[in-house]
């Protein structure tokens, strides 16, 4: 079982729960498109194999300066995008624009910065029907559920 906060999902598979839930709440499941990372400095070694996981699916990753070059020091290509709190609206105009799949917000305990801007994201994530993730055991088994239920192309060997 796996909670959402709008939904539960029953099953004997959490991947399966997780996804019941997921529709249940509306959410709905990309195969595609963009990943915004926002994360906390704590988290950022936890977040790499996932987010190269979404990369390996063919999405684009954007992230927050701090999360971009910790991605690209380690072969993920990321696109850079100025906090809010740095005055830029490139966030949240993503957002609202739609080009974004799916969020992933984690924050510094104690940082005021990190507190706005994801307080920010979040409400605008909420306004606009994005999907955000602020728990990376969440975002772990959404990507089994992708993982799972994504076309992928191989090639054949002769």
């Amino acid at each position: 079982m796996k909670s959402t906060g709008e939904a539960i999902g029953y099953d004997d598979k959490l991947n399966r729960a997780l996804y019941k839930a997921l529709q249940a709440a509306g959410t709905k499941l990309k195969n595609y498109g963009t990943v915004l990372a926002t994360i906390a400095d704590r988290d950022k070694e936890e977040a790499l194999p996932l987010i190269r996981r979404f990369y390996a699916l063919g999405f684009n990753i954007e992230a927050t300066r701090g999360t971009a070059r910790f991605l690209k020091e380690h072969g993920i290509r990321t696109h850079a995008v100025k906090k809010i709190s740095q005055g830029s609206t490139e966030i949240p105009d993503s957002i609202r624009a739609g080009h974004v799949a799916y969020i992933i917000n984690t924050r510094e305990i104690g940082e005021t910065d990190s507190v706005s801007d994801g307080l920010q994201i979040r409400r605008c994530a909420t306004e606009n029907n994005a999907t955000i993730f602020t728990s990376l055991d969440t975002v772990r088994v959404l990507l089994d559920v992708l993982e799972e239920t994504t076309l992928t192309i191989s090639t054949i060997d002769a």
